[in-house]
Formats: C-alpha cells, sequence, structure tokens
C-alpha cells in the first residue's frame, strides 16, 4: 500500500491544484491551519470545486496540523532568552523591565516634540552594541513616515556613544514611504532585509500618520483600522519570526469627552492598544527633560520616570 504523501502546502490537499491554491492564497486563505477552519461551502464557492471535495482537502487540513502546547515552566524558559535594547536612561530601563523587548511590539506616544524619535533614535544606535553593553549586535530598518529621520542626530548620539558614525549609519536600512500602501508593503518584503542585514529591530516612525491622512471621515474609519491590523500584526509576526524588538511611534488625539485629567489619547484605538506589547505615553517637562509613563505592560506595574534628552543622547 503506497504510503500517503506528507501535507506541508496547499498544493498538498486533495483536490487542491495550483489553480486552487492562487484563488485561496488570493482570497487570504494562504495556510493549513486557515483551511482547517473553513467553511466547504465556502471554499467551493470561492475555487470551483465540489462541495465533497472541499469537505475532504478540510478534513485532510484538519489532521494535518497541530497544536503546539508548552508549559508554563518551558515558556518562562524561553523568556530568559528575550533580548533587550538599552534606553540611555537606567530609570526608564528599569519602568520598562530593563530595556525595549524583543518578541515584542513597544508603543510610544506623545505630542509633538515629546522625544518620540529621539528615543527611536537612541534605541537605532544602541541596538548594534554588543548583549553586554545593552544592545543586540544587530542591526535597524528604520521606516520613516513622516520624514524625520536625521542621519546628523544617528552620527551625533554614535560619538557619544564611542561608536564609529558611519559604520552605525551604514547598519540602518532606511526607507522613506509616502503612502499607506508603501508602507504596508515594506513590511510584506522585509523578510529578505532582516536576514541579508541581521536586522534586530524594527522602527515605524510614525506607525498611524499616513493612514490617518489618508482614511478621513466616520466611513473610511472601518477599512482604516482593518489595515492598520492587518500591518501590526505582520509587525508582530516578524518580531517572533526571526526574535528582532519593534519600536513604533505614535500621534495623539485630544478626547473632547475627558473632563478631568490628561484629555491626550493615542490614534488607532483598540487595534494598537491590544497588539502592542509595551505601551509609553511621552511629555515634555522643563528644559530638556521628559516624562514617560508606562501606560500598559504584562508584566511591570504602571509607573513614571524622568528622563533627558541631551545632544548625547537619552540619559537620566
Amino acid at each position: 500500500m503506497p504510503k500517503e504523501k506528507a501535507v506541508h502546502d496547499l498544493e498538498d490537499l486533495p483536490g487542491i491544484g495550483p489553480t486552487t491554491a492562487t484563488k485561496l492564497r488570493a482570497a487570504g486563505i494562504d495556510t493549513l491551519d486557515k483551511i482547517a477552519v473553513a467553511s466547504p461551502h465556502e471554499i467551493a464557492e470561492m475555487t470551483g470545486i465540489s462541495v465533497e471535495a472541499a469537505k475532504k482537502a478540510v478534513q485532510i487540513a484538519q489532521e494535518s496540523t497541530t497544536i503546539a502546547f508548552e508549559t508554563g515552566e518551558q515558556f518562562y524558559e524561553k523568556r530568559k532568552l528575550i533580548g533587550k535594547i538599552s534606553t540611555g536612561s537606567s530609570d526608564l530601563n528599569d519602568l520598562i523591565g530593563g530595556g525595549v523587548e524583543t518578541n515584542g511590539i513597544t508603543e510610544t506616544y506623545g505630542r509633538f516634540a515629546s522625544g518620540k524619535t529621539q528615543l527611536g533614535f537612541q534605541l537605532a544606535v544602541n541596538v548594534q552594541l554588543p548583549k553586554d553593553k545593552g544592545g543586540l549586535g544587530g542591526n535597524v530598518l528604520f521606516i520613516d513616515t513622516e520624514g524625520t529621520f536625521r542621519p546628523e542626530r544617528i552620527e551625533q548620539i554614535a560619538k557619544a556613544a564611542g561608536m564609529d558614525p558611519k559604520e552605525v549609519l551604514a547598519n540602518i536600512a532606511m526607507v522613506r514611504v509616502p503612502t499607506t500602501e508603501q508602507q504596508i508593503l515594506t513590511l510584506e518584503r522585509a523578510d529578505s532585509v532582516i536576514q541579508e542585514m541581521n536586522i534586530k529591530l524594527i522602527i515605524i516612525d510614525s506607525l498611524t500618520s499616513l493612514f490617518r491622512s489618508e482614511f478621513i471621515g466616520r466611513g473610511a474609519l472601518g477599512e482604516r483600522q482593518q489595515k492598520l491590523n492587518q500591518h501590526i500584526h505582520r509587525l508582530q509576526t516578524l518580531a517572533d519570526k526571526y526574535g528582532l524588538a519593534a519600536y513604533i511611534t505614535n500621534q495623539v488625539m485630544d478626547n473632547p469627552g475627558i473632563m478631568f485629567g490628561d484629555p491626550t489619547v493615542p490614534i488607532g484605538g483598540n487595534v494598537i492598544a491590544h497588539a502592542a506589547t509595551t505601551r509609553l505615553y511621552m511629555r515634555k517637562s522643563k528644559e530638556d527633560k521628559r516624562i514617560v509613563r508606562l501606560v500598559d505592560s504584562p508584566n511591570m506595574p504602571e509607573g513614571e520616570c524622568v528622563i533627558k534628552i541631551t545632544p548625547d543622547g537619552i540619559k537620566d
């Protein structure tokens, strides 16, 4: 009796040829997991195959997919391997649990000139340091949506850290994106540059700016949130796949419904709130000081610290 063929791709399923697989992928059903939870009638309608053939494909997909359980102890051992990038401030590092973590998304929101981009520049330099110096010995993908990338500032911070500014800048892959389509596409096609350049940090400054300007009015809100949701989940997928850190900045608006306290709220609503692992709110204080508030973290309590933005970078 012939041995059954191993099922790895859509084309390995019975009744699913290259043409059918292409139709499924175009509809967003691009993995065995997605076939396993799809309706046979939906697949039949989408591809033109019979319902019976679709049922067989769904059944085989269910048999070929597994759920990998692990104990809390095993997961804790994995957590010990998480890398952390120093922010330049020991107080801020302590606030967020040792630094900006890999395998997660750190979001910073605040008003104009609150220091969000400056923290990004500092991380872009620090990630290149060896692990024992607060880095990850890796490079940076910097997606600039607002024209905020300044090589002169990177050079200044690198010199202060005793690093070669030319080398530091050469290790940053910078992409200036003018539209949401290009912003989304940059992440979709990021795998090759991540592998070729040993990228350990992705910075998007800012994540929401283009979405906010292109999708205007209540009628466009649903589509905006859907695209933003897919975009930020792609970022999380890359963080998990390559063990890298993601740092995003976010714009804010005033919520008129808040009568007492600070009315400043981040753009993006629950989509970003649920996707970001760590959320920081930065606001200006006197002179070069900034107040950083930890708004959300899965393992650290809420709190605040004060940092300084100096010519040499972020300091206590």
